[in-house]
């Protein structure tokens, strides 16, 4: 099994709002995402989803070799949280993915990822 954890800040966040162009403001601004009936600033999923390519592309034995990674955003990541992103391989060019912060709680599901 490979994985890797990682505790999430809001510089980390706002560093991926920037690289990404996704600047929503429940990303950046807590008192907006409260607002909207969010706890506070959330991490965005596709910096979650890029975290877990890199634990699957460990697993996989590379970047080159992925052909296909899924997964369904499950739950909100918020500065502070620490979530295990872990990769498990299943059957021949299969991954099986998970990451769960550390309550335990699912943050991505239905995660998979084929491989060559």
């Amino acid at each position: 099994m490979t994985e890797k954890r990682v505790t999430f800040t809001t510089d980390q966040i706002a560093a991926y709002a920037e690289a990404s162009g996704d600047r929503n403001p429940i990303h950046l601004d807590g008192e907006f995402a409260k607002s909207v009936g969010l706890p506070g600033v959330i991490a965005h999923g596709m910096l979650q989803m890029g975290l877990m390519a890199t634990v699957a592309a460990a697993a996989a034995g590379g970047p080159e070799r992925l052909r296909r990674l899924y997964c369904r955003f499950a739950g909100m990541v918020e500065p502070g949280d620490t979530v295990r992103f872990a990769a498990e391989t299943t059957a021949p060019g299969r991954l099986v993915l998970s990451a769960t912060n550390q309550r335990g709680e699912a943050m991505l599901t239905k995660s998979i990822a084929e491989f060559a």
